[in-house]
């Protein structure tokens, strides 16, 4: 069946629009209350951040078990529990009396959060028929980019006038909602059944976890721990490798990435990702500690990235299903490039209209090239690998982010905020790079 018939088309989009935006809002709440948390319960700075770190571990370490999972016995079996312990990660966010009770519950929430993104392409492949694929992911975009936008000045707003329990009770009405309507609506997928493979799961953790927090262990200059956690991870990388390459349906799919449009569009994922991290992490030193900004006139002023993501990503999700990704990614991405390259030549005391023109530039790039590349990744993947191509649309997204946060973190030891403006010219290079990476997909359509 291609596509849901209507209207249980669009109570199944709400259903995954309802998980998207409670998970997407829960993540950037939670940051902006750490220091809040840390100082009721009596936390150092150094160990409550382990309140996102733990979040983050679990999500890097189930994503390709949790996609492989949902193509072996079906995805709704993956995602409608994964939105219920999300739930119940939450309620015990929010009854936590101690900083180990909410590091414990923040890692359920974070299984519950691996099993919803793992899925959440695939749901959406299912949901949508292929003439609107694009459009689909368009409004999936649009609704992720407004929930990372309003994520925190919502949290702002309820610190304000609730105590942070209240930041993570907020999600059991939105999750319940989200399940009952996903029970009745969301589209009914089989899997191909095959027995489960643990031993590449495990390998799956040991390759991605230390990665992530090895490279960051190593800008801490913590390198007695940073290099053997990313030698573990490169070795289990190899076995893992090695171990599936000759599978029919491997938990790392080697087999997705022999298709070329497929391994071209991961690419281009994960060097655009590395670039919008790059910036995102810079910009608010750069805005308060160079530019002598407020925090709010900060977030206000980056708030406009998000929002012109919301307006392109649409529009682009559209045009993806006429015109090939590859040229639209190419052209999102350079304008991307050039409003990179507009923050970085911003000086000492630009205007206000400057910073909100560069920032809009780089939302509306990053946004039309988003739309269009997780199209492709979809529609070029088997149906029956739907959850594996969405498993490695969201590892190459985290691979990207992580990326980019670590190389900010290297240039700010090394460098200090000073390195600000170098940093964002190293994410309108790496932007560039990713357009070129889209554009070659031109030459692979015509040659296939």
């Amino acid at each position: 069946m291609d596509g849901l018939p209507t209207p249980q088309r669009y109570r199944a989009a709400i259903a995954i629009w309802l998980t998207i935006s409670m998970s997407v809002v829960d993540a950037t709440i939670a940051n902006v209350a750490l220091p809040t948390i840390a100082g009721e319960l009596g936390a150092d700075p150094a160990t409550s951040v382990w309140i996102v770190n733990a979040y983050q571990l679990a999500i890097t370490v189930l994503l390709l078990p949790f996609a492989a999972l949902g193509d072996r016995i079906g995805h709704r079996r993956v995602y409608l529990p994964g939105i219920l312990v999300f739930v119940v990660g939450s309620m015990a966010c929010a009854l936590s009396q101690t900083l180990a009770q909410i590091i414990a519950a923040r890692m359920a929430q974070g299984i519950g959060a691996a099993a919803i993104m793992s899925m959440n392409a695939a749901m959406v492949r299912a949901t949508y028929p292929l003439s609107m694929l694009g459009r689909g992911i368009g409004y999936n975009a649009l609704v992720l980019s407004l929930s990372a936008a309003s994520g925190p000045t919502l949290g702002a707003l309820l610190l304000s006038v609730v105590a942070w329990p209240w930041l993570f009770a907020v999600n059991l009405p939105l999750g319940l909602a989200a399940f009952a309507l996903g029970l009745r609506s969301l589209p009914r997928t089989q899997g191909h059944g095959g027995r489960p493979n643990y031993l590449s799961a495990l390998l799956s953790a040991l390759m991605l976890g230390p990665a992530v927090f090895g490279s960051e262990s190593l800008t801490r200059g913590e390198t007695a721990l940073g290099w053997p956690l990313l030698a573990l991870a490169v070795v289990a990388g190899v076995l893992l490798w090695r171990r599936d390459r000759s599978r029919p349906a491997p938990l790392l799919p080697v087999d997705l990435l022999r298709i070329p449009l497929f391994a071209l569009s991961i690419c281009t994922s994960i060097v655009s990702f590395a670039a919008q991290m790059l910036a995102l992490v810079t910009l608010p030193f750069l805005l308060q500690s160079v530019l002598e900004r407020s925090v709010l006139a900060s977030g206000l002023l980056i708030s406009l990235w998000p929002l012109a993501v919301a307006v392109t990503a649409p529009l682009a999700g559209r045009l993806s299903d006429r015109y090939p990704a590859g040229v639209l990614g190419g052209i999102g991405l350079g304008v991307f490039a050039i409003g990179l390259l507009g923050l970085s030549l911003l000086g000492t005391a630009p205007s206000t209209p400057a910073i909100l023109v560069a920032m809009a530039t780089c939302g509306a790039g990053f946004g039309f090239f988003q739309s269009p590349n997780n199209r492709t990744l979809l529609n070029v993947a088997p149906r029956e690998r739907s959850g594996a191509a969405g498993g490695m649309l969201a590892t190459a997204r985290l691979l990207g982010q992580s990326t980019g946060a670590v190389a900010v973190a290297a240039g700010f030891h090394n460098a200090g905020v000073g390195a600000a403006h170098l940093l964002l010219r190293a994410a309108a290079i790496a932007a560039a790079i990713a357009a070129v990476i889209s554009l070659l997909r031109l030459r692979v359509r015509r040659s296939t």
